[in-house]
Order: structure tokens, then sequence, then C-alpha cells
């Protein structure tokens, strides 16, 4: 069916209602980083008896869940645009919590990369209906600030990951000390805890009032007549080699731009592979990064105005760029830094624990907020106001992680890893918010995946990785062993800092214009 758009009268409040609605979606969000993030305060006990590497390690951390959550957010997030929201988001809940526990009874790298896999396909569902609810419940100028606390569930659920992790793996040692029932170690036994609470938050989603599509922005938009049908077929374009059929059945030219694509991708993923040496990072990677394009090219042939609003506007493409370097530095610090106290610092882990994971979840939920606020502020005088806050999320974090990971006192090192997540958390609502305010009502689901690729594909799928790798590159070998250099590894995320600033900067530029012309060039 094709969606029209009917004007409504928008209300000017977000109701009681609308509050109880983001809290419960704050709580979703919480559990999705805590399992998400849990895996970082795991590290060292996962790195031993696996037998793993730095670079090991940040593929499990960052690629192996980062690639899935952005694949198949694409078509959920299409599905979010065109079904019940709050159905979707009970059903995704449902599965990575299943596949958190699944991760419990992971053996070796395979089996716990197949675990994080599936904890990625369920949480892809978390963001696009959590964002396109919350544009629903509160007018455009509480978004931000909306949007924003809901992010603070993404350093809420992070910190408590630590203590969780941290509290399950020396309580479970102490009772077990070689091996517990089903033969389970002490990190094994901490995604079990964390992962069963999610099948009994799914059932208090699922009593949420799905509201009506468009109304806070006084267009009542009409969604797809054949949701899974279209949802299916969006899953088509991100699967080779249905991606091919898909391709020629829009033309040969298509096919072979397509075919093209693909090969060039595999040539890239074989010259990385043979000068790293990691097979899953970068074929997971690469196909990624085919699958995306083949995604946006379906997606032009298919919905013009979206591709348009999305793919075709510089202002959401930069935005969203200059905001995953941002998200790169903050996945790369919350992956390693309980790692780099553990082994650099020789930091107790329950201490540590306590320590990053109560002052990261108050820095992050401080930088939302106020971030969130502030950019509320600056978009009411400037349509590119909220890109600032975005532009100090890139630049501010520098001087803080220079000085914590090169000094030796640990009150000094948790102070200015505090100061950096606070600093780039403040970016993420105001980042989220403008690429919501580039598109139209019925898109706001597909912007949140296009979004959240920015985030994954550029921040999550390659932070802890490359800290990991060129932490390895860095090292000696001790014993036979191979030995990471940390700190060179998570110092080299500076380096990123200057390429967001000039992804932001052109962003800066170009979203009033792009924001004055939706209606225009959708309609083109």
């Amino acid at each position: 069916m094709e969606k029209t758009n009917t004007a409504v009268v928008p209300p000017s409040q977000a109701s009681g209602y609308s509050w109880y609605v983001l809290g419960v979606l704050v709580l979703v969000y919480v559990l999705n980083f805590i399992d998400r993030q849990i895996l970082s305060i795991l590290a060292v006990d996962i790195k031993r008896d696996l037998g793993l590497d730095d670079a090991d390690m940040g593929f499990l951390g960052g690629a192996a869940f980062g690639v899935f959550y952005a694949l198949f957010g694409i078509p959920l997030g299409r599905l979010a645009d065109n079904w019940h929201r709050v159905r979707l988001l009970s059903v995704g809940l449902s599965l990575w919590s299943t596949m958190t526990v699944f991760s419990g009874f992971a053996y070796n790298q395979l089996t716990l990369s197949l675990a994080r896999m599936g904890v990625g396909v369920g949480e892809a569902t978390a963001s696009p209906t959590a964002y396109s609810l919350i544009s629903d419940y509160f007018p455009k100028r509480q978004r931000g600030t909306a949007l924003a606390i809901y992010s603070s569930g993404l350093y809420l659920g992070g910190g408590v990951s630590l203590f969780i992790g941290a509290w399950v793996v020396q309580a479970w040692n102490i009772a077990y000390p070689v091996a517990g029932p089903l033969g389970l170690k002490g990190w094994q036994a901490a995604f079990l805890v964390v992962g069963l609470p999610g099948l009994l938050l799914s059932l208090l989603v699922l009593s949420l009032r799905e509201p009506k599509r468009g109304l806070m922005d006084g267009i009542a938009a009409e969604q797809s007549e054949r949701p899974f049908a279209d949802f299916l077929a969006d899953l088509a374009t991100i699967i080779p080699p249905l991606t091919f059929f898909g391709a020629a059945r829009r033309g040969q030219g298509a096919l072979l731009i397509n075919v093209i694509v693909a090969a060039l991708l595999a040539l890239f993923a074989l010259a990385m592979i043979a000068l790293t040496g990691k097979e899953a990072q970068w074929a997971a990677v690469s196909l990624g990064y085919y699958a995306v394009f083949s995604w946006a090219s379906t997606l032009r042939a298919r919905d013009p105005a979206t591709f348009q609003l999305i793919w075709g506007t510089p202002a959401f493409i930069c935005t969203t760029l200059g905001y995953g370097l941002v998200s790169l530095a903050a996945y790369a610090l919350a992956f390693w830094a309980p790692t780099y106290a553990e082994t650099v610092l020789k930091l107790p882990k329950g201490e540590l624990a306590f320590v990053l994971g109560a002052s990261g979840a108050l820095a992050g939920f401080l930088g939302v907020i106020i971030g969130g606020r502030v950019s509320d502020a600056l978009r009411a005088r400037n349509p590119a106001g909220r890109i600032l806050v975005v532009m100090f999320g890139a630049v501010a974090p520098i001087i803080p992680i220079w000085i914590g990971y090169t000094t030796t006192d640990a009150l000094t090192f948790y102070a200015m890893n505090f100061l950096a997540g606070m600093f780039g958390a403040a970016a993420l609502g105001a980042a989220a918010a403008t690429t919501q305010d580039l598109v139209l009502p019925r898109m706001r689901g597909t912007a949140t995946a296009s979004f959240f690729l920015g985030t994954t594909l550029v921040g999550l799928s390659f932070g802890a990785y490359m800290v990991g790798q060129i932490s390895d590159l860095a090292g000696t070998m001790i014993d036979g062993k191979l030995v990471g250099n940390l700190q060179v590894g998570i110092l080299s995320l500076i380096g990123v800092a200057p390429v967001a600033l000039g992804l932001l900067i052109y962003a800066y530029r170009t979203v009033p214009k792009a924001e004055a012309s939706i209606a225009e060039r959708a309609e083109a």
C-alpha cells in the first residue's frame, strides 16, 4: 500500500504515560548494554581459557556482534516503520536474552562468536523501535531530551555490567575453584545471570500501548499492508547470493555494479587477512559493507524518497559518520578500560569493576542528559545547533585520554576515564535527534537503522578491534606468548578526532538547508 500523509493537530506536551513508556524503554536499553558490554570485564578470563589474543577479543567485542547488529537493523528498521513496534521490541528482547544465555555455554572462539552474532540480531530490534516510539510519544521540542534520557541506558547498562560480571566471576571461582556445575567457569556463569532477566522484561514491554505514528508532528502516516513480505524482501537484499538475484531484477547494469562491488570488497578482505591474519574480522566487516551497499541500492529503486532523505543527504551522512568516529573511541574505551586497569595498572578486578562501572554509568548519564538539554537549547536558536555538541564530543576527550592512559596513578586514571566518557557521551542524543529531524515520520525506523550503521560498522566494528590489533603489533613475546601493549593501542584513538571534526564541520554547514527542504526533496 502506498504510504500517504494526513495533517493532524499535534499535542504540545508529552503525557505522563509517555514518560512511563520512556522509563520502560530505558530499562530495555540498560539490559541491552549489560548483555552487550559484560564481555569487557570477562575479557581477561576468556582470553586465558580460550587462548585468544587482544585482536581476537576486539573482534568478539566488536564486529562479531556489531556487523550482524547493523545488518539486521536494516530490515528490522523497516519492519519497525510498518508493523507493531511494541511486539517487535518484545520479540527482539527475548531473542538477544536467549543468545546471551547461550554465550554461557560457549567453549571456543567459534561458539562464542556465533552466540554474539545472535545477540546482535536480537538487539537490532531495540533502537529502531525505541527511537520511533519516542518520536511518536514526544513533541519535537522535547525529543532531544527524551532521546538523551533513553541513551543514558547505554551507560547505566555498561556500568552495571562490570559490577555484575566481576561479582559473579569472583563468587563462582571461590565456590568452584576448578569448574562448577556442567563444567562452567565463572565467566560463563556471568552470561547466564545477565541473560535470563530479559525474558521477564519482554513481558512488560509487551504491555505497552502502540502510539499513532506521526501524531507529534501533525502528520498521520499509514503503514504497509504487507510488513512481513517487505521484511523478507529487505532481508534478501543483504544476504548473498540472494543479493545478486535482487540486483538482476533491477537490470544488467545493477547486477554488474553489485558483482564488481562484491569482488572489490572480497579482494580487500583477502588483502587485510594476509596483512593481519584475522580472517573473521575482515570477512565480517567486508560482508557488512557489501550488504549495506546492496540494501541501499535496492532502497534507491524501491523507495526513492527515503533513499534521498537518508543516503542522498550529505548532512545525514556526515552527521552519522562523524558521530560514528566519536562512538569508535567511546566503544573502544568502554571495552578495553577494565582490561587495561587489570593488566597494566594491576588493579583488583572487584575494585576496578565497581569504580569503572559506577563512574562510567554516572559519566554517561550526565553526558547524555546535559548534552541533550544543551543540544535542544542550541537547536532552538539554530537548526544545526545540535552539531556543535557532537563536535564537542569528538574533541573534548583527547586530553583526558592522553593523561589517563599515560599515568600510573589509579585515581588519576579513574578521573580521566570519567571525563573522557562524559565528554564523548554528550554527543549521542544530539546526533540521533539531528538525523531524526532530517526525515519524514514514516522513515524514522529506517533512518535510525542507517544512523546505527555508522555507530556499528564504523564505531563498534573497528573500535575494540583497532585497539586490540595495534596492541598486538606493539606487543612483545614473553615466554613464547604474545603480550600486547594496550597503552599504545588506546592512545591511537586520539587520531580519529580530526577526521570526525572535519565531517561534523561539513554537517554543521549543510543541516539547515537539508531540514528546510525535506518535503521538497522527498517529492522530487
